[in-house]
């Protein structure tokens, strides 16, 4: 095998039947695992997402240059942490984070509702994606978006990513390698062609709608808190997959690998959006400029339709693929049922297209803001269960992540609970009770806080049902400690 093919090639040895499940719900073997630089080549499908055009837009349009760069700095420094840390907790347990949830403070029917959210957010961008597609052929077809012709363009494309992301990561790589090059080309034509024909318009004249609006700031940094979690948990999905072994420095390598292109993606958001701003004579040109099904047909007309769906199909795969690993993680915890991971995938298109029908994206903000509360607080009690309540206080194993039903409780309220109290918190702010746009970071400080005070009264007692004697573990129980313990093993058994 060659040097390039090594880094870039995930392992070939498997079967058809491993490649399509891809391990939803169960612990990723060792043999199965990918390099770093074949986990970032599939994760660059998000990284060129018409999401980020549409959010560097709209970031600039609220608070001009160069204050958006604050949000995204906190953006890429936040989601960089987050990802790296879950991620390394993932590869070492070779676990998605559904999995890792059951063990991690929510028990097994805890976890069920946690990939319950982290499903519905990948309907939605499924079906964010999706809309942008279907405006770009209807846009330059003179159909109406949303006529019934408009819903059968939604659909159709949505067909298509089902057959790609149906034989899991070795499929999608194949997509994402000869993907990123026809993406590269034809952006680089749309520059030249924005170029060419248009004034275009540099940061210095990137100016905010409202200049007046003193809460803009905290109005662009929600939107990017919203994504700090979400994309460490994407970067997770597939940095499953990594070594065993892999270095915290490893993690943040893919999680910045995925990341420093989409900054890039989100500044030519910014640009394409101001230098057509003065062109467009109808409608809501501040709409429009931030809609890539508008923005790349009207710049490069038949060439940007066909830039918009191979970009939306990249992305929608992996918007199915992680959609279905939290479906199939759902259903086997709250129903113990296991049609297989592709099926779930026709649940996310079925869904995407009804949803397409009742206009849900006229909920977009709304929407956001309710999943970064629940996504936000969710990640972090996970994370404070693992490095605060097992490593600093010693209230259950650090060294392995139990996630079989059998050794758990169904329930352990001291995660569900800190959420359910947090998110609520986190809900008076999107009633109005108090700005909007501080909801998710107020949820997602109370939320960790919450879970260790009440790890640490509880005294550990709703980590296991029963102790698995099937795997080897150094942790010794402190003396608060209140649940089954290990047994006590000879040495060098």
């Amino acid at each position: 095998m060659s040097l390039l093919k090594k880094w870039f090639q995930g392992p070939q040895d498997i079967s058809e039947a491993e490649a399509i499940e891809d391990y939803a719900v169960g612990r990723v073997p060792s043999r199965y695992r990918w390099p770093i630089p074949a986990i970032i080549l599939v994760l660059l499908g998000n990284s060129t997402a018409m999401f980020w055009f549409s959010l560097g837009a709209d970031m600039s349009f609220q608070v001009g240059w160069p204050s958006m760069l604050w949000p995204i700095l906190y953006m890429v420094v936040l989601a960089t942490v987050i990802g790296a840390c879950v991620m390394k907790i993932a590869a070492k347990e070779g676990l998605s984070l559904s999995l890792l949830t059951r063990g991690l403070g929510f028990g097994y029917m805890g976890s069920a509702f946690t990939s319950l959210i982290y499903a519905v957010n990948f309907i939605f961008y499924f079906l964010f994606e999706g809309t942008i597609v279907s405006h770009a052929i209807a846009h330059y077809a003179g159909i109406e978006v949303g006529s019934l012709s408009g819903v059968a363009i939604f659909a159709g494309i949505g067909a298509v990513t089902i057959w790609f992301a149906w034989k899991g990561m070795s499929s999608m790589q194949f997509l994402q390698t000869w993907g990123v090059p026809i993406f590269i080309g034809l952006f680089a034509f749309c520059l030249y062609q924005l170029h060419q024909n248009y004034e275009v318009v540099g940061p210095s004249g990137w100016l905010p709608r409202d200049a007046g609006s003193a809460s803009a700031l905290w109005v662009v940094m929600n939107m990017a808190n919203g994504q700090i979690v979400f994309q460490g948990l994407l970067g997770t999905d597939y940095g499953r997959f990594a070594k065993p072994d892999i270095s915290h420095r490893g993690t943040a390598t893919i999680m910045l690998g995925m990341l420093v292109p989409i900054v890039a993606v989100m500044l030519c958001g910014a640009l394409l959006a101001y230098t057509l701003m003065p062109h467009i004579a109808k409608g809501d040109a501040f709409a429009l400029a931030m809609d890539p099904g508008f923005v790349f047909p009207t710049v490069i007309a038949a060439i940007g339709v066909l830039f918009t769906v191979i970009t939306q199909i990249r992305i929608n795969v992996m918007n199915l693929y992680s959609g279905s690993i939290a479906l199939s993680n759902t259903m086997d915890m709250a129903l113990d049922y296991r049609p297989g991971r592709q099926w779930w995938m026709l649940t996310v298109w079925a869904l995407g297209v009804l949803f397409y029908l009742c206009n849900i994206l006229q909920y977009t903000g709304t929407f956001l803001a309710i999943t970064g509360i629940l996504t936000n607080t969710w990640v972090f009690i996970i994370l404070a269960d693992y490095f605060i309540c097992r490593r600093v206080f010693k209230l259950a194993p650090s060294d392995f992540v139990e996630f079989r039903r059998e050794h758990l409780r169904r329930w352990n309220p001291c995660g569900v609970g800190s959420l359910l109290i947090a998110v609520a918190i986190g809900a008076a702010g999107i009633l109005g009770l108090y700005p909007m746009y501080y909801a998710s970071f107020i949820a997602m400080l109370v939320g960790p806080v919450l879970h260790v005070a009440f790890s640490l009264a509880s005294r550990g007692r709703y980590y296991f049902s029963d102790f698995p004697a099937d795997t080897p573990t150094s942790w010794r129980p402190a003396a608060r400690y209140e649940g089954p313990r290990p047994a006590i093993r000879a040495p060098g058994v």
